[in-house]
């Protein structure tokens, strides 16, 4: 087990460095101390060939001018909230409208674009970063002083551990979730419509305008959201679904889990004969499958299109803040916002 790191680049005057975390076995990470964004995730196909399995760019440059949102964590609050306020507490807050009206995953200055405080963990079997961030009252116009800490682990289990802790002083609203982008092709041989998606879920929220959940749950049975036998993700790609059609041909859905506790949601790619294995305590994951990728950029030497990945964000029900029957966000100053999903990959032999 090791760690290593480089100087990616600069922001705002302050050192961007990139920290590699390197197991046994070979697996590799990459996440840099700018929005603790994962760069990196190489890992071996069924013939033992290493390559990395999601999208991300060489050059800082790149993650400031063109990045949606690629590996970073994004917060204060992961998703769309509706006309960029809501009420807490008898007051009225006003956030950052940067997906007008509306306000999306932190705002302008969410936690994607800031620089954290770092720690380097090393144990005998795993090693890992502490990520730290003040976010103070009436950041991107959130209430409270935030005192986030996120941990990225390794371990020799090919298992990626990712934590979430918070503390504020005042009451808040708080829902982090990791935005990587998977492809498991391997350098982005190929899109992600063919990959198999396996989760249990009997209902996900139906999105109205502007992709803002209108309150309303809708059975996964007889859909292209029914996922407890494994689908491909192409079946929603090509979907007349009016939820399938309304994203942009595609799903960027909130997908709620059958049961309460510990879930898993499970990626496949039988070409390469790779796995992804989630575990998460999170309620939902937001089914997200790249349908607004296409732009003026490469990833891995690729233009850039829809569908080159799939993201699997796992958190609290998006703008639950306005609907008082979905779980709750806020948190109290006596209470500890917490979460934990971890990544497992691993590949398939031929013959298995």
């Amino acid at each position: 087990m090791k760690i290593v790191d480089r100087i990616f680049g600069s922001y705002k005057g302050e050192s961007v460095t990139e920290y590699t975390l390197v197991n046994d076995y070979g697996m590799m990470i990459s996440c840099l101390n700018y929005g603790c964004v994962i760069t990196k995730i190489i890992v071996p196909d069924r013939h033992g060939n290493f390559e990395n399995v999601v999208l991300g760019f060489e050059n800082f440059e790149d993650y400031t001018e063109w990045s949606p949102y690629f590996g970073a964590v994004v917060g204060r609050v992961a998703g769309r909230i509706n006309g960029a306020s809501f009420e807490l507490g008898g007051k009225e807050y006003h956030l950052a409208d940067n997906d007008y009206p509306n306000h999306i995953h932190g705002g302008k200055k969410g936690f994607n674009s800031v620089i954290w405080k770092t720690e380097i963990i090393e144990e005998e079997n795993s090693v890992g970063l502490k990520f730290f961030y003040h976010s103070p009252d009436g950041d991107e116009g959130y209430p409270g002083n935030l005192d986030t800490t996120v941990t990225y682990i390794l371990n020799n289990k090919n298992e990626l551990d990712i934590t979430f802790e918070g503390k504020t002083d005042q009451k808040t609203v708080v829902n982090l979730t990791n935005h990587s982008y998977f492809n498991l092709s391997g350098n982005v041989k190929r899109d992600c419509s063919d990959h198999i998606l396996q989760l249990e879920s009997d209902q996900f929220l139906e999105l109205g305008e502007g992709f803002i959940p209108s309150g309303k749950m809708i059975d996964t049975k007889n859909t292209p959201f029914d996922f407890k036998h494994g689908r491909r993700l192409r079946s929603g790609m090509v979907s007349t679904h009016p939820q399938n059609v309304l994203v942009g041909n595609g799903y960027d859905h909130p997908l709620v889990f059958t049961k309460k506790g510990e879930n898993t949601i499970m990626l496949s790619d039988e070409e390469s004969g790779r796995s992804l294995l989630v575990s998460t305590d999170q309620p939902c994951v937001v089914l997200y499958t790249g349908n607004q990728l296409e732009g003026p950029y490469s990833i891995a030497g690729v233009r850039s299109r829809n569908y080159l990945g799939v993201c699997l964000e796992t958190q609290g029900f998006p703008d639950s803040i306005h609907h008082p029957a979905f779980p709750s966000v806020i948190l109290n100053p006596e209470e500890v916002y917490y979460s934990k999903t971890v990544y497992r990959f691993f590949a398939n032999t031929l013959g298995d």
